[in-house]
């Protein structure tokens, strides 16, 4: 047949219908666009605001021989770490969980979008995954203060997340997004950051976590109260072992591997961040009043103040920590012997009824006192 029949043979309504999905098609690229502008109006952190975010930072003492000195000084005991420090445990489990396309893609990955709609959306299949991307995650963590509850609000947020995913890309290298998505990353627990996950789930350094520690720390992310280790252990053992999964999956481990990991049970060496751990405690809090006054006169660049507990100063001192130590031990031999034998000597020439307390105080407050310090003490 020619042409000309064929044509002649389509039904009438062929050439509407081609009409029909053209204006659909550019319709929806200009909504997309339409949309897109709206959500960059106004409310886009602009490039400065960037290249500066806003973190809280712990003040670090150091000793004079380089050890840290307790926690430091924070609201949130935040150590930032660089990319170097981070254990490539930690990375693989990452891009393997939440991100597999990091280093394709320039802050959206359309292909997993795609995924979204035509599997989780479309064929209902929750376990095919999110279409976030790290620099998305990072650009939620930093520029969107609450998540709204609104479908079409959420929609408008999660637009400006992708502007801002897409100028985060433009300004810092992977490496980058990367460590400023774990550094601001909070772990639930006091443990804010991946340097606190590492130190309070396992007592360890986050450049030496081993791939199971690494698993559970990325499995985390998710949904940190959900997945607490410390509260839910099987939930959490789960949501590890899925990590082990994704990371045989996209061939960070072997099936060997990952089935031999899995099996390992879940070890905690849980301690949460507490300012007043360690030693010379006394001579941390004389600091603090120091501090102060240092800050008084030492304004910023801007003349703006330093804030002690948000801008993570690195303080040096004086103290040794060696010698220190050897100091605190001295004192509790002395304090156990020959103090505690005057004091316990002082108790019977007194002959009080209720030492150390009171003599006024009732059985009942006696055992108040006590409750209390039971439950407030390790």
């Amino acid at each position: 047949k020619t042409s000309e029949e064929i044509r002649l043979e389509r039904p009438p309504t062929y050439k509407k219908i081609i009409i029909g999905l053209w204006c659909a098609l550019i319709a929806g690229i200009l909504g997309f666009a339409a949309l897109m502008t709206a959500a960059s109006y106004g409310k886009i952190p602009s490039f400065d605001s960037l290249e500066n975010p806003k973190n809280n930072f712990a003040s670090v003492v150091f000793t004079a021989d380089g050890s840290a000195l307790g926690a430091g000084y924070y609201r949130e005991n935040r150590v930032p770490v660089a990319y170097e420090e981070i254990s490539p445990n930690v990375v693989n489990a990452l891009i393997a969980t939440e991100d597999v396309r990091y280093t394709e893609h320039s802050g959206i990955d359309f292909k997993a979008l795609l995924r979204v709609l035509f599997k989780t959306v479309a064929g209902r299949d929750q376990s095919s995954g999110g279409g976030s991307t790290i620099t998305q995650q990072l650009a939620k963590l930093l520029f969107t203060a609450q998540t709204a509850k609104n479908l079409g609000e959420r929609g408008i947020q999660k637009l400006r997340e992708w502007i801002t995913a897409i100028k985060l890309e433009r300004t810092y290298t992977k490496e980058e997004i990367m460590t400023m998505y774990l550094n601001e990353f909070e772990f639930i627990n006091g443990a804010f950051g991946i340097k606190g996950a590492a130190e309070t789930y396992f007592g360890a350094q986050q450049d030496s976590l081993n791939i199971q520690q690494a698993a559970m720390i990325v499995g985390m992310l998710k949904n940190p109260s959900l997945y607490n280790p410390k509260r839910f252990p099987e939930l959490s053992t789960e949501r590890r072992n899925i990590v082990l999964s994704q990371m045989r999956r996209n061939q960070f481990l072997t099936t060997v591997q990952a089935d031999s990991l899995k099996d390992i049970p879940l070890v905690l060496e849980f301690k949460k961040a507490d300012h007043n751990e360690g030693i010379a405690t006394y001579f941390r809090e004389y600091l603090r009043a120091y501090m102060r006054g240092w800050i008084k006169e030492h304004p910023k660049q801007d003349g703006s103040s330093y804030n002690l507990y948000r801008d993570g100063l690195r303080i040096y001192t004086t103290i040794d920590s060696r010698m220190q130590r050897y100091a605190e031990k001295a004192v509790v031999k002395h304090l156990r012997t020959d103090l505690q034998k005057e004091f316990i000597k002082n108790l019977n020439r007194r002959a009080k009824k209720n030492m150390p307390f009171a003599n006024d105080m009732s059985q009942d407050q006696i055992d108040l006192v006590m409750n209390r310090a039971i439950k407030v003490s390790e």
